[in-house]
């Protein structure tokens, strides 16, 4: 039959629909539009024969096909198999051809997408952000936001034993690894313009976190997509996500603040490291941080504020900081979305807690939702900085809002969040 040619634009929508596709790169999706074929069959055709040795993958894009199985066959011979658009058969993935064990013979005017056997190895991926890339030979963060894809639409996440948890799991996970889950049940031309969290219950570091997509809508445009993160069966963490394809529209932006340049300024472990010695810190503070371990944070955070950090007295409720992933990020650019979605929660809601600070007293906080929206493209492995500030704190909650540029002063990323904050409760003295 004659092969004709869909737009790269409606196979990579097409394509993404499909879920044995999720697990993959969006660079692998790409390429597999660049090389997949179109082609037609007429009712009755047959689409492959039993016992024919099995070198492509075929993709129904239109039409309906029926698997007859070989009559010899008892188990299969009285049902009847249809397959329809967005379903898929085939062989030759990999290095192992097969030979079909049944007949495919299209039901009406069928079209199909084929991958031939010489491109199959594009179906396999060690990783969802890059095909030619190793788990091992990636940067933290990228590894954290590794999910690994159990089920349709259902993703399994990890607390990897060196990332920050803060005695459970970070919320800036939960975060990012959700978005990371729903936006590999999507267009892969479509990115992410917001999401919206809340946190629900604390997470035990020490299990998985199991991530369930619900498919709420797709247009032409923009996709929505509620994302439920379960650990022993129970919600810890809910998000709305809406994605859009990009297009052109109205311009503007509030300009980036005047800020140091990151190059002039210390890293957090460096900084930590200085206060070890440094005779203003007292030997109380000194020899407890030198019990700690001070392992790099996925997220290289450098402050812009200068502050002594164990001199606690109460300051406006304002703060900023350069941020980048340590290490180079793979291309892809939802995960530049989010590893920032990652960076969004590390000091954020101690922003609302810093004109509280008192002497002598404690102060607890605990992140109750979050939300962000992303306004223009972004590398998260180059430099960005955070604008923090909290306008009002009441009824025990903080609420804070913030903004993210690049070193060029573009505001790519708008950030708000809400956080417990309450006075710590001094134990009561054993009689």
């Amino acid at each position: 039959m004659e092969d004709t040619q869909p737009t790269p634009e409606a196979v990579m929508k097409f394509l993404g629909s499909i879920p044995l596709l999720q697990r993959l790169p969006c660079s692998s999706v790409k390429k597999i539009t660049e090389v997949i074929k179109f082609k037609n069959f007429d009712n009755g055709e047959y689409l492959v024969h039993e016992g024919e040795v099995g070198d492509s993958v075929y993709f129904i894009w239109k039409g309906e096909v029926e698997v007859s199985p070989p009559t010899e066959s008892e188990a299969l011979r009285h049902l009847e198999l249809v397959l329809r658009q967005g379903d898929y058969f085939g062989y030759g993935i990999g290095s192992v051809k097969e030979t079909h064990l049944a007949d495919v013979i299209a039901l009406s005017k069928v079209i199909c997408l084929v991958l031939s056997h010489e491109h199959t190895d594009l179906l396999s991926a060690e990783s969802i952000w890059n095909a030619e890339q190793k788990m091992g030979s990636c940067s933290k963060v990228e590894h954290i936001l590794q999910l690994e894809n159990i089920e349709v639409d259902i993703f399994r996440g990890i607390t990897l034993p060196d990332a920050p948890m803060f005695g459970n799991v970070f919320g800036g996970q939960l975060i990012s690894q959700a978005l990371a889950a729903a936006s590999k049940s999507v267009d892969p031309l479509m990115l992410a313009h917001s999401l919206h969290s809340y946190f629900l219950r604390t997470g035990d570091v020490n299990l998985p976190i199991i991530y369930h997509i619900h498919r709420i809508r797709d247009g032409n445009s923009f996709s929505t997509r509620q994302v439920v993160a379960k650990q022993r069966g129970h919600e810890i963490f809910s998000m709305f996500a809406s994605f859009q394809k990009p297009e052109k529209g109205f311009e503007h932006h509030e300009p980036m603040p005047s800020a140091p340049d990151p190059d002039m300024l210390v890293s957090r472990e460096k900084l930590l490291e200085s206060y070890l010695t440094d005779p203003r810190v007292p030997m109380s503070k000194r020899n407890s941080l030198a019990k700690r371990n001070i392992a790099p944070w996925p997220i290289e955070i450098r402050f812009c504020d200068t502050y002594d950090d164990f001199n606690i007295v109460a300051r406006e409720p304002r703060q900023k900081y350069w941020l980048r992933a340590r290490g180079k990020l793979s291309d892809d650019l939802a995960l530049h979305w989010c590893v920032a979605a990652y960076a969004s929660d590390l000091n954020f809601l101690d922003t609302s807690v810093l004109p509280h600070h008192r002497k002598g007293e404690k102060i607890s906080s605990l992140s109750l939702d979050h939300s962000m929206w992303f306004h223009k493209p972004f590398k998260a492995d180059e430099w960005l900085l955070f604008v923090m500030e909290s306008p009002i704190a009441s009824n025990g909650r903080g609420f804070n809002i913030g903004r993210m540029y690049t070193r060029s002063g573009e505001l790519v990323v708008s950030v708000a969040q809400e956080g417990l904050i309450r006075k710590k409760m001094q134990p009561r003295a054993k009689l």
